[in-house]
This record gives C-alpha cells, sequence and structure tokens, in this order.
C-alpha cells in the first residue's frame, strides 16, 4: 500500500480550555521515483524531449501533454509519474484529464484524469472497458504514478487475432487492474488493433498535466 507522511498542521484549545491538533497526511506513491533498471528504454529524465514527436519540457523539467513516443513498442513494462492542475471552477473533463496515459501501442488507454467515483474513464480506468479494482487517485497537484504491465494482441500468419491484449496496473503502487482482457481497441485509441508496434502518446485534452520520470523495459 502507499506509504503517509504526516506533519502538524494547526493546533489551538476549544471552548473548554482543552488543547486539539490537526494533522495534514500527504499520500505518496511506492514507486515514486523510481529508477529505471538497466537495459531499460528511458524515454524522459526532464533534461529533454528527444524521444518524443514535437515534445515540449517546461522550465520546471516537466513533459506537456500533446506528444508521442518517436519509437515504437508492443510487450513492455512501463513506469509513468504525472500531476494533474487544480482547478476549482472546472468540471467534468475539464477538472483534469490529460486524455489518457500512454494508448500503448496506440491502442490500449489507461485514463488520467481528475476522477472520484473510480469509473472507467476516470483516473486509473482502461478507457470504457474496465474501471479499477480500488480509486487511488490523489489530489490535484499530487504527483503520481501507473506502472503498466502491457501484453500485445496476437495475430496469426494470416492476421487474424488469436489472443486479446492484457494489462495489469498499478496506480501510485497499489493494484488496481490485474490481468485484465482488453478485448478490442479502447474508444478514442486513435488506432485499430493490428499486430503492429505502436508509440507510447501522452494525449492532449486542453489541461496543463504535465509528466516526468518515463521508462519502460521490454519484453523480449
Amino acid at each position: 500500500m502507499e506509504r503517509s507522511d504526516r506533519r502538524r498542521d494547526a493546533d489551538g484549545d476549544d471552548k473548554d480550555g482543552k488543547t486539539w491538533s490537526l494533522q495534514k497526511t500527504e499520500r505518496k506513491s511506492t514507486t515514486l521515483g523510481a529508477k529505471p533498471p538497466a537495459g531499460a528504454v528511458v524515454l524522459f529524465d526532464g533534461s529533454n524531449a528527444d524521444q518524443w514527436q514535437g515534445g515540449k519540457v517546461d522550465a520546471r523539467g516537466f513533459l506537456q501533454c500533446g506528444t508521442k513516443s518517436k519509437q515504437s513498442f508492443g510487450d513492455c513494462t512501463l513506469h509513468i509519474e504525472f500531476r494533474t492542475p487544480f482547478r476549482p471552477g472546472a468540471r467534468g473533463q475539464a477538472g483534469g484529464t490529460a486524455g489518457c496515459i500512454s494508448k500503448i501501442a496506440t491502442r490500449c488507454r489507461c485514463s488520467i484524469h481528475l476522477g472520484s467515483r473510480g469509473e472507467n474513464n476516470e483516473c486509473g480506468g482502461i478507457y470504457t472497458i474496465a474501471k479499477p479494482l480500488v480509486n487511488m487517485c490523489f489530489p490535484p497537484l499530487s504527483w503520481q504514478t501507473y506502472d503498466i504491465d502491457f501484453e500485445a494482441a496476437r495475430y496469426d500468419n494470416d492476421g487474424r487475432k488469436t489472443k486479446n491484449a492484457v494489462m495489469t496496473v498499478k496506480h501510485n503502487g497499489v493494484l488496481i487492474h490485474e490481468h485484465v482482457e482488453v478485448p478490442s481497441a479502447t474508444r478514442a485509441a486513435g488506432h485499430p488493433e493490428g499486430p503492429e508496434k505502436g508509440p507510447i502518446q501522452l494525449q492532449n485534452h486542453g489541461n496543463p498535466v504535465f509528466f516526468r520520470n518515463i521508462w519502460l523495459v521490454e519484453k523480449k
């Protein structure tokens, strides 16, 4: 489970003269800041956006959404860190949707959203396919993590699909999808299913969502 760092936020006395104190709990992912293992493909380390098509890095060293990787991938384990904005006057997707994490191989979309209900179109959901086992969405401006194990769909020599894609996902260090079959390309995936590899895409929904520490390990 995720760890919590506590600190005293305020204290005082009540009307009966008894002392009280309030503590603020800040949740942090157990995989936050995870280092890429030997042999990993480092897609973003804060220094530049050379691995991304039209990628832009702001003055803080964060990658902006609205880009996709120059390389294409199939079976892999992906680590990515993201931050949603604080937009208290916004509602629905305007409240902090990045437009997904990745669309791995351009077909399977795992959403980034300021989710409160744990639905399949909110943070942690495999878009339109499966809602998370538990809603692990952190508050706005918190850094969050996805660790995604992806197995691409399989096809025979005639191009017929023989096995669905499969995803296992940890959100902020907690298992939220375990070996979930993805029977078709998720809605808004931007590309039909097929045997070809595809890029990692960070879709832009017009919201200031940022990314850091992106790497993956390809499965042979």
